[in-house]
Formats: C-alpha cells, sequence, structure tokens
C-alpha cells in the first residue's frame, strides 16, 4: 500500500526527470548550433565549448538543488501533517474507549441493581 508520501516523492520523482532531461538537451543544442554557426578560430570555438558547458553544468546543478529542496520541504510538511493526524486519531480513539467504558460500566452498575432488587 501506498503512502500519500510516497505518492508524491514518485509524482515529484517523475515530473522532475523530464524537466532536467528537456533541460539539459536543449541547453545542448542550442550550445552546439550557436558555436558550429559561429565563424570563430578552433581554439576560440573549444574555450566556448568549455565555457558553455560549465555554464550548463553549473545551470543544471542548481536546478537539481532547487527540486531537491522544494521536494524535502513538501515531504517535510507532509510529514509532520501526518503525524499531527496521526495524535488526533489516537486521542479521538482514547475518548471514544473512555465513552465506551462508562457506558459498559454504567450498563453493569444498572444490571447490578436490578439483581439486588430482586
Amino acid at each position: 500500500m501506498k503512502t500519500r508520501t510516497h505518492e508524491f516523492e514518485e509524482h515529484t520523482t517523475s515530473t522532475a526527470k523530464p524537466v532536467l532531461k528537456g533541460l539539459l538537451v536543449g541547453s545542448i543544442i542550442g550550445a552546439a548550433t550557436a558555436l558550429l554557426f559561429a565563424p570563430r578560430s578552433g581554439e576560440e570555438t573549444r574555450a566556448e565549448i568549455r565555457d558553455k558547458a560549465t555554464e550548463i553544468r553549473d545551470r543544471t546543478t542548481e536546478t537539481v538543488k532547487d527540486t531537491v529542496s522544494q521536494a524535502k520541504s513538501k515531504v517535510s510538511g507532509l510529514k509532520d501533517n501526518v503525524l499531527e493526524k496521526a495524535e488526533e486519531f489516537k486521542q479521538r480513539g482514547k475518548h471514544t474507549a473512555s465513552e465506551q467504558l462508562d457506558r459498559v460500566s454504567q450498563t453493569a452498575e444498572a444490571g447490578k441493581q436490578k439483581v439486588q432488587e430482586y
């Protein structure tokens, strides 16, 4: 049985992967196209490729860090919510059990009095 947290993690992972892939592939294609059509020397082109690759790596790393941070924050919030609900249900259960015990005690006492009357 999947929990809400597990479902959220799967959803976050399944939606983040295509976005990151698209970002990476689009950046590479755009950078390669720009470099191939630019009238520069081989050394300048190689330097430009290095710079663009570093820039893409840094942007991708930052995007991944942001996505992971957001996911952790949401999971933490869900965890807190689940713990609050569990405590609420626990208290409700204690209250209901106490009420039922009181009713049983009252019924037993009433039955005891009826037996004593006969």
